[in-house]
């Protein structure tokens, strides 16, 4: 394990730190060990917006919507104009 020291923290930042490590109840160093690891992981592709909105809600159920038939037939998009 690599050990990283940083000079020059404002004291604000220090004290955010140390108010945020205690509202998760960890120590300072595990929290900025955990607001790292966070910083540089890739996102997960399969927790889009979709997916976060179906977990959510998805226990409700969904609703069936009555659409009304089309006046005038489908047609193709011009790629050309």
């Amino acid at each position: 394990m690599a050990a990283v020291s940083v000079r020059g923290l404002d004291d604000w930042v220090r004290e955010r730190l140390r108010v945020r490590a205690a509202r998760h109840s960890r120590s300072m160093e595990v929290e900025i060990r955990a607001i790292l690891v966070d910083a540089v992981s890739e996102p997960n592709p399969s927790e889009g917006l979709f997916t976060k909105l179906l977990d959510r809600f998805g226990d409700i159920g969904g609703v069936e919507l009555e659409l009304p038939p089309r006046a005038t037939p489908a047609r193709a998009a011009d790629l050309y104009a």
